[in-house]
């Protein structure tokens, strides 16, 4: 019986209508096969909208622009230095170029980076030439690869809320807003190595049911020892697939390429020795196309301008820490570069503040009447240092990564990722350079989409120990979304 009826009020047939009519999108709304992929294109729009909200307006650092008009020409160098005028932009205010002898009449340069966020640009390029909005396509880019983490996330088997929030952590809590927002020739690399990283991580977790479990026993056993040995030299598609992704995204950023491991230990090929040789075959490819270019262009496997710009930049910069009688990866920048990554604080009570390049001081809080704020640039509470901050400060939600670490540290996923971590960031902390003017510390997005499994596990962990343990998560991150939003907000204020 109708309680409206029962209750001596008279029915309300247009609620009724209203309810059959949300029937249909509500069935679809609960349905897997659509929420998922619903969820994650809010999530992409979500993060569009707030990286295009956040962004600095203006050009600069676009290298990639000028070396994917240097390919529509049919070469390696860009032009180089042209100074801006009415006609078009320049690039003269580059530094991170090797000035070189060219056949034609313009002067050239090379550049040291990977090529592959240019190759990328070369379609758009065609059509806008020097104009081209990079720094758009790219923070686009950027709010595509969130959806991309919800995806890889789905195929781990976790709450639906531990998902949400593990990507919600990524896209705002960590300095990936702050990449996307700015995206300039840096941060492309970072966004392009980071979207294809979630693919190969996403492929692999999803042809390996058993590292889906985040209970697992007996992780770091073979994961085939009853596998036909007569396959064991064959290759499996979806690993090398999975491979692949990983070598092209080591051509945006090379040191990504050091995740390889983690594919050794989690993916498809029914055992240890048929996933690692599908997997490293499949990122070979990409990574000697790479060093083949090098030496096309260069005549060296290794691009000659890194140590070229090595040697003017620790010169000129030895305030940071530089040492001109070191390499550019050196194990000696280990201990100075670590306390970069995990002990840098920002300056809180500054009596100066960086300018926008990071080298001139200018004195804040003149006279005795003025009073910090939280984003008074005059008299500021606190600001972020250029050279980088902890990522434990930065993003202390990587903390709960702790739990899925202890409960599960019998885990395959677990070991494998763990290892992709420690690998990558040991190299990247021998390099000279930390990612200098930054906020936060932007090398830790080389290896960021191997430790979101693990810090997700860690959330399921923290679910299912009682309201205490998951406020406790929820205040993680929403700790980790407002110190990276400080940051982007000094990013603009600072000129970064």
């Amino acid at each position: 019986m109708d309680r409206s009826v029962a209750q001596g009020r008279p029915a309300n047939p247009a609620a009724g209508g209203r309810r059959l009519w949300l029937a249909p999108i509500r069935r679809l709304w609960l349905a897997p096969a659509w929420r998922s992929p619903a969820i994650g294109l809010l999530l992409v729009a979500f993060a569009a909208g707030v990286y295009l909200g956040t962004q600095v307006p203006g050009r600069y650092y676009d290298h990639f622009v000028w070396q994917a008009s240097a390919f529509l020409e049919g070469k390696a160098a860009i032009r180089y230095p042209v100074d801006a005028s009415a006609a078009g932009p320049g690039n003269a205010l580059f530094q991170d170029v090797l000035p070189i002898l060219s056949s034609d009449t313009s002067p050239r340069g090379l550049l040291p980076f990977p090529p592959l966020p240019a190759v990328v640009l070369v379609p758009f390029v065609a059509i806008w030439g020097l104009a081209t909005d990079d720094q758009t396509i790219f923070t686009i880019l950027a709010a595509i690869d969130v959806g991309l983490c919800w995806w890889m996330l789905g195929r781990l088997r976790i709450r639906e809320t531990v998902r949400l929030g593990t990507t919600v952590v990524f896209a705002f809590g960590t300095v990936f807003w702050y990449t996307a927002q700015l995206a300039t020739t840096w941060y492309q690399a970072h966004i392009v190595a980071v979207g294809l990283t979630l693919l190969a991580v996403g492929l692999a977790l999803g042809a390996d049911p058993r590292a889906q479990d985040p209970v697992e026993d007996g992780a770091v056993e073979d994961r085939g020892a009853a596998a036909d040995a007569a396959h064991a030299l064959g290759i499996d598609r979806r690993q090398f697939v999975a491979g692949f992704l990983l070598g092209l995204a080591a051509t945006a950023r090379l040191t990504v390429v050091l995740g390889a491991p983690f594919f050794v230990l989690v993916g498809a090929g029914g055992t240890r020795w048929r996933g690692g040789w599908s997997a490293a075959l499949g990122a070979a490819i990409p990574v000697a196309l790479l060093f083949g270019y090098n030496v096309v262009t260069t005549g060296h496997v290794f691009h000659p301008a890194y140590d070229f710009l090595y040697r003017l930049e620790s010169r000129a910069y030895t305030a940071l820490g530089y040492h001109p009688e070191w390499s550019a990866e050196d194990p000696r920048y280990l201990p100075q570069n670590a306390a970069i990554m995990f002990l840098t604080t920002p300056d809180v009570l500054p009596a100066r503040l960086p300018d926008s390049l990071g080298v001139n001081d200018m004195p804040v809080c003149q006279g005795s009447d003025r009073t910090r704020g939280l984003f008074d640039s005059a008299c500021p509470i606190a600001v972020p240092r250029d050279i980088g901050m902890s990522v434990l400060l930065t993003t202390p939600a990587f903390l709960v990564a702790v739990a899925a670490i202890r409960r599960y540290r019998r885990s395959r996923l677990v070991t494998a990722a763990m290892l992709a971590v420690v690998l990558i960031t040991v190299v990247d902390l021998m390099h000279f350079s930390q990612g200098w003017v930054q906020f936060g510390y932007r090398f830790s997005l080389d290896w960021v989409p191997f430790a979101l499994p693990v810090l997700a596990l860690g959330f399921e962990a923290m679910a299912g120990g009682g309201r205490r343990t998951t406020a406790l998560a929820a205040g993680l991150i929403g700790i980790s979304i407002a110190v990276n939003a400080w940051g982007v907000a000094w990013g603009r204020l600072l000129g970064w």
